[in-house]
């Protein structure tokens, strides 16, 4: 599974409107179908992530962190029994428009056939799809109901891959990732993580290493009953819980792994998701545009950010329209009215979320790129102007000023400009102050990454080049909201002055 800007299908992803379609093969015309949704955000930690996104990605053909390597449409002679197998065990053709072959990312799906919009170019049977029902019955009965889904299908590859060549899903099992082909950041040296400490999703990986690492905890004692299952490694977990949560889809029937489809890679552009059809039992995806005979067939995953690529799904792309920063602002402890100011944050908003599926504490908010420097600020979170707005009261009248303007509006704390442009320009002034110097932090760790140079392993170049789309990206989206304030505070002085010079004359 790769990618070109997010897919729709798996747990936790942005996902597109999930309407209906009426398809071009009559047998699925009219058929109601839902969309499938990515699982980043169900099993993420509960300790205070930093940003909030879904998951599943595989990335076309629009990407740094693989060298910009334009799709090489190679056969996959490993995998050509793979659909013919898989079509054996569903019993039903699943595709007569698809062959599996190599790109610069990986086994990927390309076009067999002429493919035309409105195409059904794919159909997976439940009955093929792995789900925590395929758990053995005998490790089950012993898994504590505190086990999540996640960690049951990953049980379920890790028994699957111990049987080797006698387990019904051997096929399926020999094309998942190994251990040096992720390049999620759960499984990057402390070296290489240091250099995107900057960003939020350091931190991120940290949560989400711990939160794997107590969930083998958790299982360990369950597989240690069995002789043959006892051997599996924390990191022969970590791989397999990757598959899971990179991999995988959730619909109304629950989180399942669907052999074939999780070959194609993403297309942030394409509208082509997964459908779901509980009626029929099966999943398909439906063509969005046409395609030649040997060209990629991408779906979409979601708008997802380079963090959240690069953690949940081991890739960046060089330009990123969907990156987001996530910032912090606190009350100091010397402020006088730092509890009356606490007492009525709560009117910001209850709990700051980003777009995309971590939950941030009451002090974090996501920045977006601003895409107008003189326009409304979309992508700065009033929630954010609003807290600054807070910061920069001097008086308890001045908060209770605030309050009552609130509970005569909608509720919400100082979400309109500060009676006064000085007060207001304070605010903003204040905010863009430390944003410049979040600039300079990130400008100052990209210019500390390592230099290539031919000593470096192929891994480590990758993962430096991931950095530095990661932290790039970050920066300009701290550059655009930079550029948007001190317009705003421009304006604000140039209307403070003008009513100056008009007082004087009077």
């Amino acid at each position: 599974m790769k990618h070109s800007q997010s897919s729709a299908c798996l747990i936790h992803a942005s996902r597109l409107p999930c309407t209906p379609r009426t398809l071009k093969h009559d047998v699925l015309t009219t058929t109601m179908l839902h969309c499938g949704s990515r699982i980043a955000k169900l099993f993420r930690s509960p300790v205070t992530p930093p940003f909030n996104f879904p998951r599943r990605l595989l990335i076309k053909f629009e990407f740094s962190s693989l060298f910009q390597a334009k799709g090489l449409n190679t056969s996959d002679e490993e995998s050509d029994e793979f659909l013919p197998w898989l079509e054996r065990k569903a019993r039903t053709k699943i595709s007569s428009m698809l062959w599996i072959g190599k790109s610069a990312y990986g086994r990927s799906l390309f076009a067999s056939e002429n493919i035309r919009t409105g195409d059904c170019i794919l159909k997976v049977p439940y009955s093929v799809e792995i789900t925590p029902d395929n758990l053995l019955p005998k490790i089950r009965a012993i898994l504590s109901d505190k086990i999540g889904t996640v960690s049951k299908l990953a049980i379920i590859l890790l028994v699957e891959r111990k049987m080797g060549q006698s387990s019904g899903w051997a096929p399926y099992i020999c094309c998942l990732p190994q251990h040096g082909e992720i390049h999620s950041t759960i499984f990057w040296s402390e070296y290489e993580l240091n250099m995107i400490c900057q960003s939020s999703v350091y931190q991120e990986t940290v949560n989400q290493k711990a939160k794997i690492e107590k969930d083998f905890a958790a299982v360990v004692p369950a597989l240690q009953q069995f002789p043959d299952l006892e051997s599996i490694t924390l990191q022969d977990f970590m791989c397999a819980y990757f598959s899971v949560t990179s991999r995988a889809w959730e619909s109304t029937k629950g989180l399942s792994l669907i052999p074939f489809t999780d070959f194609m890679n993403h297309d942030g552009g394409s509208k082509s998701i997964v459908l779901f059809d509980d009626d029929k039992m099966f999943s398909e995806v439906i063509a969005d545009r046409n395609y030649a005979p040997g060209e990629e067939v991408l779906i979409n995953y979601g708008k997802f950010p380079n963090a959240m690529l690069l953690l949940d799904f081991g890739f960046t792309l060089p330009y990123n329209i969907h990156d987001q920063v996530q910032i912090q602002l606190s009350i100091p402890h010397d402020d006088n009215l730092r509890e009356m100011k606490l007492e009525l944050l709560q009117h910001l908003t209850p709990k700051i979320n980003d777009a995309v599926g971590f939950n941030c504490p009451d002090d974090t908010f996501i920045i977006k790129e601003v895409r107008s420097p003189r326009g409304k600020g979309k992508g700065l979170p009033q929630a954010l102007r609003a807290f600054a707005r807070l910061l920069c009261c001097n008086s308890s009248q001045e908060l209770s000023d605030l309050a009552l303007e609130a509970a005569q509006i909608d509720g919400r704390l100082a979400r309109r400009p500060l009676k006064g442009s000085r007060r207001e320009f304070k605010a903003h002034k204040m905010l863009s102050s430390h944003i410049t110097q979040l600039m300079q932090k990130y400008d100052t760790a990209i210019k500390s990454l390592p230099l290539n140079s031919p000593s470096m392993s192929n891994t480590f170049t990758l993962r430096r080049q991931m950095a530095h789309d990661l932290l790039t990206g970050e920066l300009r989206v701290l550059k655009s909201a930079s550029m948007w304030l001190n317009n705003y505070c421009a304006a604000l002085k140039s209307t403070s002055n003008c009513w100056s010079q008009l007082k004087n004359r009077i």
